[in-house]
């Protein structure tokens, strides 16, 4: 990932099509039996007008990440690694999703995926023990991640006692927290979410640093959820609560 930007390679139509769409594509790699579709004809004279070069290519595979790039793999200008403040800027008031060593970069796509539709598009990530922000995870994200404004740290602790020098309550996710995540009124400060990596959740030192830690209830047998779905529903809880607290009960 690296703090000098992200998204060098992408693929997957959508991950691609929204890159294009920003005028980062260099170069496109593409099959060309797919040319007969018009949304991928498309694709390719949108990345010819920006100056991008089209490799024809039998089999884009040999240059993907993932088993089904869906025929078009791309070279991208990176996007630049933003500061904290930038993603505490995102919205009014902040509202931030934090990843605390989510190590597959399809739960990191994913996450960004469902924060972003829910409106909250500023994120921190680490460079340490993560997942990179890969082909695999713009792919996963579907295009969401050319809207997201990512700060990526070295520490998430010292990136979560940052942002509460910020100004923004920082809440965990934490299955076994005795507080609910549903009706939180916090959410409606300036507030950080942060999840926990897959199986592990949250570290101690990030579990510590919090301002409070918060629970999804639970009707079935299941322990836990997955960090995506986890985020996505903490991110459209905020979205909720916002939109009580502009509209009235």
């Amino acid at each position: 990932m690296g703090r000098a930007g992200f998204g060098h390679r992408v693929e997957g139509f959508h991950a691609v099509v929204a890159a294009a769409e920003q005028g980062r594509v260099q170069v496109l790699h593409v099959e060309p039996g797919r040319l007969k579709r018009p949304e991928v004809a498309s694709l390719v004279e949108r990345v010819e007008r920006s100056g991008g070069r089209v490799d024809r290519v039998t089999d884009v595979r040999r240059l993907a990440e993932t088993s089904a790039p869906q025929g078009v793999v791309a070279e991208c200008r990176p996007i630049p690694a933003a500061t904290l403040e930038d993603a505490a800027a995102t919205s009014q008031p902040a509202a931030v999703m934090v990843l605390d060593r989510l190590v597959d970069p399809h739960n990191v796509g994913a996450v960004v995926r469902s924060a972003v539709a829910a409106g909250i598009t500023g994120f921190v990530l680490s460079d340490r023990r993560a997942a990179p922000l890969s082909g695999a995870a713009f792919k996963a994200a579907a295009g969401a991640l050319e809207h997201a404004t990512v700060a990526v740290v070295g520490s998430i602790a010292e990136a979560v006692a940052s942002l509460s020098r910020l100004g923004l309550w920082t809440v965990g996710l934490d299955a076994s927290a005795d507080r609910s995540l549903w009706g939180l009124e916090l959410l409606t400060e300036p507030v950080a979410i942060v999840v926990g990596g897959e199986g592990g959740g949250l570290s101690r030192l990030v579990a510590d640093r919090v301002d409070v830690t918060v629970s999804i209830p639970m009707f079935g047998p299941t322990e836990s959820l997955n960090a995506s779905v986890a985020s996505a529903l903490a991110a459209f809880e905020v979205a909720r609560i916002r939109s009580v607290g502009r509209n009235g009960p």
